[in-house]
């Protein structure tokens, strides 16, 4: 099995960074990836949530930062939302981005559905949080592994 920082080859690396990039084009959200082996809480919500605050994304001028949280070898995943977006919209708001990205990763294309998730993200934030021309790239685009 491959190691947290190779899960991903470099290319798929390269495609997932520039889903994040023009996600962020659309949104002044900020969107970052995590990816690890196993998820050591065992619930991949509560693991997310660790995850957000050891990355500090809740840094962000208006809280709007979103995580897409992945245990590869435990099949877990999960996407969250700071407090800014928490506030704005329904409960169920990351269902469809979770479950166009389950429809992917059935098929072991997880490169593609998180891309395919990003996307669906960036334009789920628009509505909410557009890109202003004053926006500032609060959070590094990078994928962090665990």
């Amino acid at each position: 099995m491959p190691t947290d920082s190779i899960f991903f080859g470099e290319e798929e690396q390269k495609q997932i960074i520039a889903a994040i990039r023009e996600a962020e084009k659309q949104t002044s959200g900020e969107i970052k990836v995590h990816i690890e082996k196993k998820c050591a809480s065992g619930d991949a919500l509560e693991r997310a949530k660790e995850v957000f605050g050891l990355l500090k994304m809740y840094v962000t001028q208006e809280q709007n930062g979103v995580l897409f949280y992945l245990a590869y070898e435990d099949r877990k995943f999960a996407v969250i939302g700071d407090k800014g977006i928490n506030e704005k919209v329904p409960a169920d708001f990351w269902n469809s981005t979770k479950d166009l990205m389950r429809t992917y990763f059935s098929q072991s294309k997880y490169a593609e559905g998180l891309c395919a998730g990003i996307e669906e993200a960036g334009i789920q934030l628009k509505t909410h949080f557009p890109y202003r021309s004053d926006d500032v790239n609060e959070l590094p685009d990078n994928i962090s592994f665990g």
